[in-house]
């Protein structure tokens, strides 16, 4: 029974159903393209029942590849009715649309073997423009040069950080690392994960990383340019351990969020806050990660591998004796919380780097009193972390037992996301509670699992749905927008982010990955010129510098991209006839 029939009897009382609305009719496509031998679907949104499809050549409209659609379905987080286009046979390099009868043709997209070479030195480089404590001059920055701002050389301990060698007014220097977001201020937990996803992103595709150059002041130093990078945040997280105790203070942060201005006119005085698990413990796991990274490169960073092990030591023993200390945000600071009062998870991936960095048996058995199963990472639930490190280096865990569980494990979280991105109507792993504040990094987190599982057992099917994954925040979305600033045929021009707001420049900094879709609206009553259009899941979005619900920017956000658009540009078939 076709939808306008059904339609027809609901109007007149015959029959009472939900029916999905029928969108304008419109094509959803990566609107970067595809790597040749990648799995490539685009989503016809508008059309009541399966038809054929082309692709055609952009230049000249030639016919290159015809197929026919996959009969329409209702993806509930849109309420909207989708038919796929697979054209996975096709591996043509060059520049293409989509046509479907009745529809206008697609974004213009391209196949192409460095399909996403670009984008990841956009997301990576995003870092750069995010940097504390530094000028961006115009040979690296071009417009969006600017002038140093928070030296954080004079930051003064805040008295919910106080300790016997560093009371309360103690003046510190932390300088250097990246704003966490939007706003100018700097936080352990959430700087934990953004840095190991690079750390992690390098030490998986380093063949990837090794030749790239994306034009940052240390460029060309024999150092790949993302532990370049990384090591701007690290030298930072370094100075936010008490040398006295080997805690690790929470956050380094004004007491309130900075105005509208750019980072030299952002002057509030800065305080190192709290002092927690939840911190030492992250600050634990990538210390350790980060000293066997950079041990190839002591060359260019004499002494520095072996300091990041003793600091991640220290901070263990500090979390030891202080297993259960949360973050509370004290009455007079009012920036970000980033609160956690479950430490399981931290405690797991703490002791997974730790192991693979000493080979203690001891941090191994810690990994397994508190491990949980992998789940898809976020700051606030790290556990998978140490999962997917233990994973890559199975051969160094204990025994047979213990190399089957991890893997196991890890295979078997990307298995559930495959089985939820086969059977979605838009293929993809989302589901409608998956729609939340920053549901993009889900998006790419959830991609990332799911390419855990392909490199330890090499089902395609994970690999295909990180690839739709990736699709979805490039343009293979019911908003029909690329979530990544300068990316694609349309890309948000409002983030929530200051700089941005700032400048004076009407495109964004580029290369930042918008929070995506949320719900949950918590910044609708700040938004006063601006509506969201949809409170559907995957279709509240709102493209405003007010949106810091759905439109914000965040490190945690971008290393995810960095990590996805890496993977698939190394593990994706060259030509279609591997794809199989």
């Amino acid at each position: 029974m076709s939808h306008r029939l059904l339609r027809r009897l609901a109007a007149s009382c015959l029959l009472v159903v939900a029916v999905p609305a029928l969108a304008e009719p419109a094509i959803r496509v990566d609107q970067l393209g595809f790597v040749p031998g990648a799995r490539k679907l685009a989503v016809v949104e508008g059309i009541e029942a399966s038809q054929p499809f082309s692709v055609v050549r952009a230049k000249d409209g030639k016919t290159v590849f015809k197929g026919t659609l996959e009969a329409p379905a209702n993806w509930t987080p849109a309420d909207r009715m989708a038919a796929l286009a697979d054209f996975s046979a096709f591996g043509t390099p060059g520049v293409y649309r989509i046509e479907v009868r009745g529809v206008p043709a697609s974004d213009a997209f391209r196949i192409d073997a460095k399909a996403y070479a670009g984008l990841n030195d956009a997301a990576l480089k995003a870092y750069y423009y995010n940097r504390a404590s530094t000028a961006l001059d115009a040979r690296h920055a071009g417009v969006y040069a600017r002038a140093a701002g928070h030296p954080d050389t004079q930051v003064e301990i805040h008295p919910s950080a106080a300790s016997p060698g560093r009371p309360a007014g103690t003046v510190v220097s932390a300088p250097k690392g990246w704003y966490d977001a939007g706003d100018y201020n700097k936080y352990i937990v959430n700087s934990g994960i953004s840095t190991w996803t690079l750390l992690a992103a390098y030490a998986h595709y380093p063949k990837f990383f090794k030749g790239r150059d994306i034009n940052i002041p240390e460029s060309g130093n024999a150092v790949p340019d993302i532990l370049d990078e990384a090591m701007w945040n690290l030298e930072w997280m370094l100075a936010m351990q008490d040398p006295g105790d080997g805690g690790v203070y929470h956050k380094l942060t004004n007491l309130q969020f900075d105005g509208i201005v750019m980072p030299a006119q952002a002057n509030a005085r800065r305080y190192m806050v709290g002092k927690g698990t939840a911190a030492t413990l992250d600050f634990a796991a990538v210390m350790a990660k980060a000293a066997r990274v950079y041990a190839p490169y002591e060359a260019q960073f004499p002494g520095v591998p072996a300091r990041m092990r003793a600091a991640a030591e220290a901070a263990w023993g500090w979390a030891m004796t202080h297993p259960d200390v949360a973050y509370v945000q004290p009455g007079d600071v009012k920036t970000g919380g980033y609160n956690d009062e479950t430490f399981d998870d931290e405690f797991a991936w703490a002791a997974a780097e730790l192991y693979l960095l000493t080979g203690t048996p001891a941090y191994y058995q810690t990994f397994e009193r508190h491990a949980q199963p992998p789940g898809v990472p976020n700051w606030a639930n790290v556990g998978a972390l140490g999962w997917i490190s233990l994973a890559s280096e199975l051969p160094r865990l204990p025994d047979d037992a213990a190399r089957a569980k991890v893997r196991d494990g890890v295979v078997g979280e990307a298995s559930k996301l495959a089985t939820k991105w086969s059977q979605s109507a838009w293929r993809v792993s989302m589901q409608p509670g998956d729609f939340r504040w920053g549901s993009n990094a889900d998006v790419l987190n959830q991609a990332m699992m799911l390419l855990q599982g392909y490199r330890l057992d090499g089902d395609r099917a994970q690999l295909d749905a990180a690839q739709s994954q990736l699709d979805y925040i490039l343009g293979r979305n019911p908003l029909g927008v690329s979530f990544v600033t300068g990316q694609g045929a349309r890309s948000p021009m409002n983030i929530h982010h200051r700089p941005s707001e700032a400048d004076g420049i009407t495109a964004p900094v580029p290369g930042w990955l918008s929070g995506g879709p949320n719900p949950g609206q918590q910044d609708a009553k700040d938004c006063k010129t601006a509506r969201y259009a949809s409170a559907l899941p995957a279709l509240s979005w709102l493209d405003d510098t007010c949106s810091y619900a759905s439109n914000e920017v965040a490190i945690n956000w971008n290393a995810p991209l960095v990590y996805v658009s890496a993977a698939l540009q190394a593990l994706t078939p060259a030509t279609v006839e591997g794809k199989r």
